[in-house]
């Protein structure tokens, strides 16, 4: 797969991905918001997987393990996606812990440009707090407010800015040498 490709097909997903995250928050029903979120997460999961090979090859190895991180913490939630919010929020948790991981992985290096990681680093703390309020023992689904519930726009503001970013990157991607 040639890198224009990749980049394309990896937007595709994180497109995808963030707009049935969000609009499954919004779902009128529980069969609706778990087919919802286990199309984006399935979306997400395949980008994540093509934006971590891409990186990789270009020598960024912090952002690369990032979007495996991503894709780990995207696995999690997918499998729990049509399951009752509340039974769900074990798995919640620690899918939002993985992707506050992920986000300062991606977000800390100087790959993006400085609004994004600044979205990311925003959404990696906001998702942490979550993740330990659930740890600690908290009654907190995918729904609560005001955290989670507020910090996905953020979350997809970062994806809007890593489509922007990826697209608009021509550089040619290194071959690691063997």
């Amino acid at each position: 797969m040639n890198d224009k490709s990749l980049r394309v097909l990896a937007s595709i997903g994180l497109g995808v991905g963030g707009a049935l995250g969000l609009a499954g928050t919004f779902a009128p029903s529980a069969s609706l918001r778990g087919l919802a979120w286990g199309i984006d997460g399935i979306a997400l999961v395949m980008a994540c997987g093509l934006l971590t090979l891409r990186f990789f090859r270009m020598g960024q190895e912090i952002v690369a393990a990032g979007f495996l991180v991503f894709a780990i913490g995207e696995s999690l939630l997918v499998s729990s996606a049509a399951m009752d919010l509340a039974q769900s929020a074990p798995s919640f948790g620690g899918g939002v812990g993985l992707w506050a991981a992920e986000l300062a992985l991606i977000s800390v290096p100087r790959v993006f440009p400085m609004v994004v990681r600044l979205l990311g680093l925003a959404a990696a703390l906001l998702f942490a707090a979550t993740a330990c309020r659930i740890f600690a023992g908290a009654q907190i689904t995918a729904l609560s407010q005001p955290l989670p519930f507020f910090t996905y726009p953020v979350l997809v503001a970062t994806f809007v800015g890593w489509i922007v970013t990826i697209l608009r990157d021509r550089a040619a991607v290194a071959r690691p040498s063997v």
